[in-house]
């Protein structure tokens, strides 16, 4: 099992960046798939992106989202660019063994308590 702690969200204006943090302990993120996910009010659990043996990102995302691994921090981080007030809501980062398409909630077995994002327009 492998514990999860997601920061760095915030409020912030349209055109603006955040870089969000993943912090695993327990076990190191190599031995994982590390995604992110969002969830707005209402809304159900997107994917955003992911890091395993292969980099994924939603459409929403491409061209403007990065996710990425620092091994000696243990860490995931997910570099989002150019915000949109469509980018408002929680993101959580989840980990899973093994992801057969990385995309289905239902695939991952932890996940952090989630962190708000908030872009205003």
């Amino acid at each position: 099992q492998v514990q999860l702690v997601e920061s760095g969200g915030g409020l912030v204006q349209a055109g603006g960046s955040l870089r969000l943090s993943c912090a695993a302990s327990g076990r190191s993120v190599s031995s994982f798939v590390i995604s992110w996910f969002r969830q707005a009010p209402g809304q159900e659990r997107d994917f955003v992106a992911a890091s395993g043996s292969i980099t994924r990102l939603a459409a929403s995302g491409k061209g403007r989202f990065t996710i990425s691994r620092e091994r000696a921090k243990n860490t995931v981080y997910l570099q989002m660019n150019s915000l949109t007030p469509e980018d408002t809501a929680v993101y959580y980062c989840a980990a899973a063994l093994n992801a057969g398409s990385y995309y289905y909630p239902v695939e991952y077995d932890s996940w952090g308590q989630g962190t708000q994002v908030t872009v205003s327009s």
